[in-house]
């Protein structure tokens, strides 16, 4: 049963934006240490950098919290299968809020362009 959906799409300017400001501060905020290489190691990251925050933003938009007190930035972390497929993986709110809305897995599906990113997100029970 799906227990609540969220999608979230950011230009990738905005992102690019943040990113060249305030830098490694920013990506700390926002990203695990793994999100952050795998971003970093392409050519232009701000796209990949862009689809995990609209991904974070999803994922929260489907827990029915949005970032805040109960789910933070850190509390979400995206990772990729070999085959490329993004999967979410919970850390402490995270996995609270999981637990206590009654779920058992979040779905994630992401995509970007030079200037757009955008995700979907799915709470399953």
């Amino acid at each position: 049963m799906i227990l609540g959906t969220g999608i979230d799409i950011i230009e990738v300017e905005r992102i690019r934006g943040s990113h060249e400001r305030f830098g490694e501060r920013f990506l700390n905020r926002i990203l695990h240490p793994a999100e952050i290489a795998y971003c970093l190691s392409n050519r232009d990251p701000a796209p990949f950098l862009a689809a995990r925050f609209a991904a974070k933003e999803a994922i929260s938009k489907a827990f029915g919290t949005g970032i805040g007190a109960q789910l933070g930035w850190l509390d979400l972390e995206v990772q990729r299968k070999p085959s490329g497929e993004p999967f979410v993986v919970l850390h402490e709110g995270g996995q609270k809020l999981l637990a206590a809305r009654g779920g058992t897995k979040v779905h994630l599906t992401l995509s970007h362009t030079a200037n757009y990113a955008a995700a979907m997100a799915v709470l399953e029970s």
